[in-house]
Protein backbone atom coordinates (compact mmCIF):
# COMPACT_ATOMS: atom_id res chain seq x y z
CA UNK A 1 0.00 0.00 0.00
CA UNK A 2 1.60 3.41 -0.98
CA UNK A 3 1.03 6.42 1.33
CA UNK A 4 1.87 9.88 0.90
CA UNK A 5 2.97 11.17 -2.18
CA UNK A 6 6.25 9.66 -3.81
CA UNK A 7 7.92 9.94 -7.26
CA UNK A 8 10.52 11.35 -9.35
CA UNK A 9 10.63 13.48 -12.00
CA UNK A 10 12.74 12.37 -15.06
CA UNK A 11 13.31 14.43 -18.07
CA UNK A 12 14.40 13.74 -21.33
CA UNK A 13 15.05 15.62 -24.53
CA UNK A 14 12.41 13.80 -27.10
CA UNK A 15 13.72 14.54 -30.00
CA UNK A 16 12.52 13.35 -33.64
CA UNK A 17 9.32 12.11 -32.02
CA UNK A 18 5.77 13.46 -32.83
CA UNK A 19 6.30 15.15 -28.66
CA UNK A 20 9.13 17.41 -28.08
CA UNK A 21 10.32 19.13 -25.80
CA UNK A 22 13.19 21.64 -26.64
CA UNK A 23 15.81 23.76 -25.04
CA UNK A 24 19.07 25.42 -24.98
CA UNK A 25 20.09 25.50 -28.30
CA UNK A 26 17.82 23.50 -29.98
CA UNK A 27 14.48 25.74 -29.34
CA UNK A 28 13.00 27.76 -31.62
CA UNK A 29 12.02 30.99 -29.65
CA UNK A 30 9.92 33.36 -31.53
CA UNK A 31 12.46 35.99 -32.74
CA UNK A 32 10.68 38.42 -29.94
CA UNK A 33 11.92 36.54 -26.99
CA UNK A 34 14.14 37.85 -25.02
CA UNK A 35 17.58 36.26 -24.55
CA UNK A 36 17.50 34.66 -21.39
CA UNK A 37 19.43 36.19 -18.68
CA UNK A 38 20.79 34.43 -15.57
CA UNK A 39 19.66 35.51 -12.73
CA UNK A 40 21.88 37.88 -10.24
CA UNK A 41 22.21 36.83 -6.49
CA UNK A 42 18.93 36.75 -4.32
CA UNK A 43 19.83 39.69 -2.74
CA UNK A 44 20.10 41.95 -5.49
CA UNK A 45 16.91 41.49 -6.73
CA UNK A 46 13.85 43.45 -5.20
CA UNK A 47 9.63 42.47 -4.13
CA UNK A 48 6.78 44.41 -5.59
CA UNK A 49 3.51 43.41 -5.49
CA UNK A 50 0.90 43.42 -7.65
CA UNK A 51 -3.01 42.68 -8.44
CA UNK A 52 -5.35 40.65 -10.13
CA UNK A 53 -4.88 38.51 -9.02
CA UNK A 54 -2.71 39.49 -5.33
CA UNK A 55 0.64 38.47 -6.18
CA UNK A 56 4.79 39.25 -5.54
CA UNK A 57 6.95 39.74 -8.55
CA UNK A 58 10.78 39.40 -8.10
CA UNK A 59 12.76 41.85 -9.96
CA UNK A 60 15.79 42.74 -11.36
CA UNK A 61 17.87 45.88 -11.74
CA UNK A 62 16.64 45.57 -15.45
CA UNK A 63 13.30 45.56 -14.63
CA UNK A 64 13.00 41.97 -15.77
CA UNK A 65 10.49 39.63 -13.66
CA UNK A 66 12.28 36.55 -12.51
CA UNK A 67 9.14 35.26 -10.38
CA UNK A 68 5.52 35.47 -9.79
CA UNK A 69 4.55 34.29 -6.31
CA UNK A 70 0.81 34.49 -5.60
CA UNK A 71 -1.17 34.79 -3.02
CA UNK A 72 -2.46 31.13 -1.94
CA UNK A 73 -0.75 29.37 -4.07
CA UNK A 74 2.37 27.28 -3.47
CA UNK A 75 2.94 27.46 -7.99
CA UNK A 76 5.71 29.80 -8.82
CA UNK A 77 6.58 31.33 -12.05
CA UNK A 78 10.05 31.29 -12.95
CA UNK A 79 11.95 32.88 -15.62
CA UNK A 80 14.65 30.57 -17.05
CA UNK A 81 15.63 29.40 -20.78
CA UNK A 82 13.22 29.52 -23.59
CA UNK A 83 11.40 25.96 -24.53
CA UNK A 84 9.49 24.74 -27.31
CA UNK A 85 6.37 22.06 -26.66
CA UNK A 86 5.36 20.18 -29.80
CA UNK A 87 2.85 17.45 -30.42
CA UNK A 88 3.24 17.31 -33.96
CA UNK A 89 0.68 14.11 -34.28
CA UNK A 90 -2.21 16.81 -33.06
CA UNK A 91 -1.22 20.28 -33.88
CA UNK A 92 1.34 22.34 -36.35
CA UNK A 93 1.12 25.25 -33.16
CA UNK A 94 3.83 25.03 -30.85
CA UNK A 95 4.47 27.06 -27.48
CA UNK A 96 7.67 28.72 -27.06
CA UNK A 97 8.20 30.06 -23.45
CA UNK A 98 10.72 30.82 -20.67
CA UNK A 99 8.06 30.44 -17.66
CA UNK A 100 9.30 27.27 -15.48
CA UNK A 101 6.82 26.24 -13.38
CA UNK A 102 7.57 24.82 -9.72
CA UNK A 103 6.37 24.35 -6.38
CA UNK A 104 7.28 26.61 -3.55
CA UNK A 105 7.37 24.98 0.16
CA UNK A 106 4.14 26.58 1.60
CA UNK A 107 1.32 28.97 0.01
CA UNK A 108 2.68 32.60 -0.51
CA UNK A 109 1.12 35.43 1.11
CA UNK A 110 1.38 39.01 1.08
CA UNK A 111 4.02 39.20 4.05
CA UNK A 112 6.08 35.98 3.01
CA UNK A 113 8.66 38.43 1.67
CA UNK A 114 10.90 38.06 4.69
CA UNK A 115 10.79 34.20 5.69
CA UNK A 116 13.52 32.92 6.07
CA UNK A 117 12.84 29.76 3.64
CA UNK A 118 12.32 32.36 0.82
CA UNK A 119 15.48 33.32 -0.76
CA UNK A 120 17.60 30.42 -0.52
CA UNK A 121 14.68 28.60 -2.05
CA UNK A 122 14.39 31.25 -4.75
CA UNK A 123 18.61 31.20 -5.68
CA UNK A 124 17.85 27.09 -6.13
CA UNK A 125 14.71 27.36 -8.09
CA UNK A 126 16.25 29.98 -10.54
CA UNK A 127 19.41 27.67 -11.33
CA UNK A 128 17.38 24.25 -11.35
CA UNK A 129 16.79 22.90 -14.58
CA UNK A 130 15.57 19.70 -13.57
CA UNK A 131 12.03 18.81 -15.50
CA UNK A 132 9.51 21.67 -14.16
CA UNK A 133 5.38 21.25 -14.21
CA UNK A 134 5.08 21.86 -18.41
CA UNK A 135 8.04 19.32 -18.60
CA UNK A 136 6.74 16.40 -16.70
CA UNK A 137 2.99 17.30 -18.45
CA UNK A 138 4.80 16.71 -21.63
CA UNK A 139 5.93 13.37 -20.63
CA UNK A 140 2.24 11.92 -21.30
CA UNK A 141 1.80 12.93 -25.14
CA UNK A 142 1.57 10.97 -27.81
CA UNK A 143 5.03 10.31 -28.62
CA UNK A 144 6.26 11.41 -24.77
CA UNK A 145 8.47 8.60 -22.77
CA UNK A 146 5.15 8.04 -20.30
CA UNK A 147 2.79 8.28 -22.76
CA UNK A 148 -0.67 7.85 -21.43
CA UNK A 149 -3.77 7.22 -22.73
CA UNK A 150 -7.39 8.28 -21.71
CA UNK A 151 -9.12 5.22 -20.84
CA UNK A 152 -12.14 3.94 -20.82
CA UNK A 153 -15.17 5.52 -20.62
CA UNK A 154 -17.54 4.48 -17.45
CA UNK A 155 -20.57 2.18 -18.17
CA UNK A 156 -21.93 2.06 -14.76
CA UNK A 157 -21.33 5.59 -13.38
CA UNK A 158 -25.14 7.24 -13.18
CA UNK A 159 -23.69 10.57 -14.37
CA UNK A 160 -22.00 8.89 -17.13
CA UNK A 161 -18.65 10.63 -16.26
CA UNK A 162 -15.65 9.97 -18.26
CA UNK A 163 -13.31 10.55 -15.29
CA UNK A 164 -12.36 7.13 -13.90
CA UNK A 165 -8.43 6.72 -14.55
CA UNK A 166 -6.81 8.62 -12.13
CA UNK A 167 -2.71 8.60 -11.02
CA UNK A 168 -2.73 5.50 -9.23
CA UNK A 169 -4.93 3.46 -12.11
CA UNK A 170 -1.98 5.18 -14.29
CA UNK A 171 0.81 2.77 -12.07
CA UNK A 172 -1.26 0.26 -10.98
CA UNK A 173 -0.81 0.71 -7.43
CA UNK A 174 -3.20 0.74 -4.54
CA UNK A 175 -3.20 4.11 -2.86
CA UNK A 176 -4.06 5.35 0.66
CA UNK A 177 -5.32 9.26 0.75
CA UNK A 178 -4.85 10.81 4.05
CA UNK A 179 -8.64 12.28 4.28
CA UNK A 180 -9.37 8.21 4.32
CA UNK A 181 -10.22 7.33 0.72
CA UNK A 182 -8.60 3.64 -0.42
CA UNK A 183 -8.42 3.21 -3.98
CA UNK A 184 -7.02 -0.01 -6.05
CA UNK A 185 -6.53 0.72 -9.17
CA UNK A 186 -8.36 -0.93 -12.20
CA UNK A 187 -6.47 -3.21 -14.69
CA UNK A 188 -8.50 -1.67 -17.09
CA UNK A 189 -7.04 1.08 -17.02
CA UNK A 190 -3.15 1.32 -16.50
CA UNK A 191 -0.82 3.73 -18.18
CA UNK A 192 -4.32 6.01 -18.58
CA UNK A 193 -5.39 8.69 -17.37
CA UNK A 194 -8.40 10.86 -17.51
CA UNK A 195 -8.97 14.91 -17.47
CA UNK A 196 -8.23 15.62 -13.60
CA UNK A 197 -6.30 12.21 -13.10
CA UNK A 198 -3.71 13.60 -15.45
CA UNK A 199 -3.20 16.74 -13.50
CA UNK A 200 -3.28 14.98 -10.27
CA UNK A 201 -0.53 12.81 -11.89
CA UNK A 202 1.73 15.89 -12.55
CA UNK A 203 1.22 17.87 -9.64
CA UNK A 204 0.41 15.48 -7.12
CA UNK A 205 2.31 12.00 -7.59
CA UNK A 206 4.81 13.60 -8.82
CA UNK A 207 5.52 17.18 -7.84
CA UNK A 208 4.37 16.26 -4.36
CA UNK A 209 1.40 18.48 -4.01
CA UNK A 210 -1.30 16.77 -1.74
CA UNK A 211 -4.35 15.12 -2.97
CA UNK A 212 -7.48 14.14 -1.81
CA UNK A 213 -9.05 10.97 -2.83
CA UNK A 214 -12.62 12.65 -2.04
CA UNK A 215 -14.54 15.73 -3.88
CA UNK A 216 -15.08 17.69 -0.63
CA UNK A 217 -13.15 20.75 1.16
CA UNK A 218 -10.09 20.41 2.70
CA UNK A 219 -5.94 20.28 2.32
CA UNK A 220 -5.13 19.32 -0.94
CA UNK A 221 -6.63 18.40 -5.02
CA UNK A 222 -9.84 16.86 -4.59
CA UNK A 223 -10.40 14.21 -6.96
CA UNK A 224 -13.10 15.91 -9.85
CA UNK A 225 -12.44 18.66 -11.98
CA UNK A 226 -15.73 20.43 -10.73
CA UNK A 227 -14.44 20.27 -7.06
CA UNK A 228 -10.92 21.74 -7.58
CA UNK A 229 -12.71 24.37 -9.97
CA UNK A 230 -15.41 24.88 -6.84
CA UNK A 231 -13.20 24.40 -3.30
CA UNK A 232 -10.04 23.42 -4.46
CA UNK A 233 -6.46 25.28 -2.95
CA UNK A 234 -4.83 28.31 -4.02
CA UNK A 235 -6.42 30.78 -5.82
CA UNK A 236 -9.08 31.43 -8.51
CA UNK A 237 -8.32 33.58 -11.13
CA UNK A 238 -11.73 34.70 -12.48
CA UNK A 239 -15.09 34.02 -11.57
CA UNK A 240 -17.80 31.34 -13.27
CA UNK A 241 -19.93 33.57 -14.72
CA UNK A 242 -21.38 30.85 -17.11
CA UNK A 243 -19.89 32.71 -20.18
CA UNK A 244 -16.44 32.46 -21.91
CA UNK A 245 -13.82 33.96 -19.98
CA UNK A 246 -11.54 36.40 -21.36
CA UNK A 247 -9.11 37.26 -18.43
CA UNK A 248 -6.22 35.58 -20.32
CA UNK A 249 -3.95 38.64 -19.11
CA UNK A 250 -4.26 36.93 -15.47
CA UNK A 251 -3.14 33.46 -17.13
CA UNK A 252 0.65 31.95 -15.84
CA UNK A 253 1.93 28.91 -17.41
CA UNK A 254 1.01 26.04 -15.16
CA UNK A 255 -2.16 26.96 -13.96
CA UNK A 256 -4.83 25.21 -13.96
CA UNK A 257 -7.92 25.56 -16.53
CA UNK A 258 -11.69 24.69 -16.30
CA UNK A 259 -14.55 23.96 -19.05
CA UNK A 260 -18.20 23.56 -19.37
CA UNK A 261 -18.04 19.99 -20.93
CA UNK A 262 -21.98 19.94 -21.92
CA UNK A 263 -23.85 20.17 -24.56
CA UNK A 264 -25.64 22.91 -22.62
CA UNK A 265 -23.50 25.79 -22.01
CA UNK A 266 -23.59 26.91 -18.43
CA UNK A 267 -21.72 27.34 -15.16
CA UNK A 268 -20.72 23.25 -14.58
CA UNK A 269 -17.43 22.24 -14.91
CA UNK A 270 -16.61 18.95 -16.72
CA UNK A 271 -13.33 19.13 -17.81
CA UNK A 272 -10.08 20.58 -16.97
CA UNK A 273 -6.57 20.95 -18.53
CA UNK A 274 -2.97 23.08 -17.64
CA UNK A 275 -2.43 26.32 -19.43
CA UNK A 276 1.23 26.50 -21.73
CA UNK A 277 1.23 29.38 -22.92
CA UNK A 278 0.55 31.90 -26.37
CA UNK A 279 1.44 29.76 -29.25
CA UNK A 280 3.00 30.12 -32.32
CA UNK A 281 -0.03 31.55 -34.08
CA UNK A 282 -0.69 33.92 -31.28
CA UNK A 283 -3.66 31.78 -29.22
CA UNK A 284 -4.17 30.83 -25.74
CA UNK A 285 -3.27 26.92 -25.69
CA UNK A 286 -3.38 24.73 -23.15
CA UNK A 287 -2.73 20.85 -22.45
CA UNK A 288 -5.23 18.49 -20.96
CA UNK A 289 -6.06 14.90 -21.52
CA UNK A 290 -9.41 13.98 -23.27
CA UNK A 291 -11.16 11.04 -25.00
CA UNK A 292 -10.67 12.00 -28.91
CA UNK A 293 -7.11 12.62 -28.63
CA UNK A 294 -7.21 9.35 -26.50
CA UNK A 295 -4.78 11.08 -23.60
CA UNK A 296 -3.24 14.10 -22.90
CA UNK A 297 -2.52 16.50 -25.92
CA UNK A 298 -2.04 20.10 -26.53
CA UNK A 299 -3.44 19.28 -30.09
CA UNK A 300 -6.66 20.34 -31.79
CA UNK A 301 -8.10 16.18 -32.05
CA UNK A 302 -11.32 16.80 -30.86
CA UNK A 303 -11.39 20.21 -30.32
CA UNK A 304 -8.74 23.17 -30.40
CA UNK A 305 -6.85 23.68 -27.49
CA UNK A 306 -7.42 27.00 -26.59
CA UNK A 307 -8.70 29.45 -24.56
CA UNK A 308 -9.88 32.06 -26.96
CA UNK A 309 -11.91 32.08 -30.32
CA UNK A 310 -14.93 30.03 -30.77
CA UNK A 311 -13.94 26.59 -31.13
CA UNK A 312 -15.22 24.07 -29.08
CA UNK A 313 -13.12 24.33 -25.80
CA UNK A 314 -12.97 28.31 -26.08
CA UNK A 315 -16.64 28.55 -26.09
CA UNK A 316 -16.30 26.48 -22.82
CA UNK A 317 -13.51 28.53 -20.97
CA UNK A 318 -15.33 29.47 -17.87
CA UNK A 319 -12.52 29.88 -14.76
CA UNK A 320 -8.69 29.33 -13.51
CA UNK A 321 -7.01 28.20 -10.70
CA UNK A 322 -3.05 28.61 -9.31
CA UNK A 323 -2.80 26.00 -6.85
Amino acid sequence: MHRGLTGVAVFALLAGGTAACQSGEGAAAPAAAPDYVSAPPVEELRFERASEPARTLVVDAEGRTLAVFTDKARTVRLTGPSRTFAEASHTAATVTTDAWVRLAPRAWQKDSTDETWVRPWLEKALADRSPDALAIAMEYVDGGKRDASFGPLSDTDPDGRAERSDFYDYLGVDWEFPDGKTERPDPDHIRSLDCSGFLRMVYGYRMGYPLRGTNTPGTGLPRRAYAIAEFGPGAQLMPNRGTQAREYERLNAGDLVFFNGGPVLNDHIEHMGMYLGVDSDGRHRFISSRTKADGPTLGDTGGDSLLDGSGHYGIRFRTARRI
